[in-house]
């Protein structure tokens, strides 16, 4: 339980509410006389727990702390189910693994999910700690259907199938209720990977998935200073295990990188609304001049109407997001590329404020050409963003 100063504000008025007004509102107390509307992070190790310690909200750091309540409680409000933080999306990945998948199980994963998360699940050196724990992960592709053709052509018992729509960096979109639909039919609980478009845009769980896990290092705080992540679920008893096991694992997220993210989480709709509109501007820009036979390739966002993933995404998600993707023809094109740019940094991560993009190709794990190039939108003005573009593509 939280005092009157953490309690999230109950209103009957709150299921209506549009996702503008939710997220600047999501998990405030009560608004007592003096005190603040967000209460700042609580530091601390120890709690006053005299007696029986389960009559005490708090008695230990590790094992719940008044600012991870406040943010988690705001997260619920937007996923629409019980969430738990954890110290990074990696670190909230694990945690569905290793809670929810018995040992030896089948997992059949999108093939083109976070390479990390494929590391963990299916390699035996370090790192790889699933697989070395009998973990069978099967693989399939997440465009043209592919997860559901894996599903229709399953054959034994199935754990779980794991997600990401849409995928980074490629940005295809999977059909999540009708993969949830069959996956359920197999005894199977289904997981998205929801860090693309974060909860505002794309609500895995009413589409039928049973887990949601997302990297709110990325647009869910958009500073590019807080690592974070959390996992949201439809059944309670999915959150009291992850939450044993944060405890017992000790993988807990700090009080002021939870408050940070609850801050933040205020700006959320506003960022990804500007983020989304440019986005769409600049996807429109890249494809055009690809049309033109300039040295722009494959452009992809599903907000555009020729991409592939563009009937499902307009299906299932509210808007597109604020990540592009295209191809410039080599490794030493994108060099040029970045050179010549003034307002794009050469950086991993997406989400943030500042127009960002990477030649994915150099960390490896991904399949795709060495001038690949995923392109997360900032909050630069859309006409400036498209002028920098245009000179640093001239440039090459």
């Amino acid at each position: 339980m939280m005092d009157s100063a953490h309690h999230p504000v109950a209103s009957t008025d709150e299921g209506a509410w549009q996702g503008a007004t939710r997220v600047v509102r999501a998990g405030l107390p009560d608004a007592v006389p003096g005190t603040p509307y967000l209460p700042g992070p609580v530091f601390a190790a120890p709690y006053h727990a005299p007696g029986d310690p389960s009559q005490s909200p708090y008695t230990y750091g590790r094992f719940d702390n008044p600012s991870w309540k406040g943010y988690e409680s705001a997260l619920m409000s937007l996923e629409g189910g019980p969430c738990v933080l954890f110290p990074s999306g990696m670190a909230a990945t694990a945690a569905v693994l290793a809670t929810l998948v018995p040992p030896g199980a089948s997992v059949l994963m999108a093939a083109e999910c976070y390479y990390t998360t494929r590391v963990m699940a299916t390699q035996t050196f370090a790192g790889g700690w699933f697989a070395s724990q009998g973990m069978q992960v099967v693989q399939a592709p997440t465009a043209n259907d592919g997860i559901l053709h894996a599903l229709e052509h399953w054959s034994g018992p199935l754990a779980m199938v794991w997600l990401e729509s849409p995928t980074n960096p490629q940005l295809d979109v999977c059909d999540i209720a009708a993969i949830a639909a069959r996956a359920h039919a197999l005894g199977a609980i289904v997981v998205v990977d929801n860090t693309t478009a974060t909860p505002l845009l794309q609500q895995p769980l009413s589409l039928g998935a049973d887990v949601c896990v997302v990297s709110d290092t990325k647009a869910m705080t958009g500073h590019g200073d807080i690592v974070l992540g959390h996992v949201a679920v439809r059944d309670g008893a999915h959150a009291d295990a992850l939450r044993m096991w944060r405890t017992r694992m000790g993988v807990i997220p700090g009080p002021m990188e939870a408050w940070l993210a609850h801050r933040s989480l205020g700006t959320l709709h506003v960022r990804m609304m500007q983020q989304c509109r440019t986005a769409q501007v600049v996807a429109e820009f890249l494809a055009a001049r690809a049309a033109s036979g300039s040295v722009v390739r494959n452009v992809r966002y599903p907000g555009l109407p020729g991409d592939r993933a563009h009937v499902l995404a307009l299906r299932q998600m509210t808007h597109f997001g604020g990540v592009v993707s295209f191809e410039l023809p080599s490794a030493d094109a994108a060099t040029r590329f970045f050179a010549a740019s003034q307002l794009v940094y050469e950086a991993t991560s997406f989400g943030g404020l500042h127009t960002s993009a990477e030649r994915r190709a150099r960390w490896g794990g991904d399949a795709v050409n060495e001038g690949f190039i995923r392109l997360s939108v900032g909050l630069e003005d859309v006409n400036d963003l498209v002028r920098d573009l245009a000179q640093a593509l001239d440039a090459i």
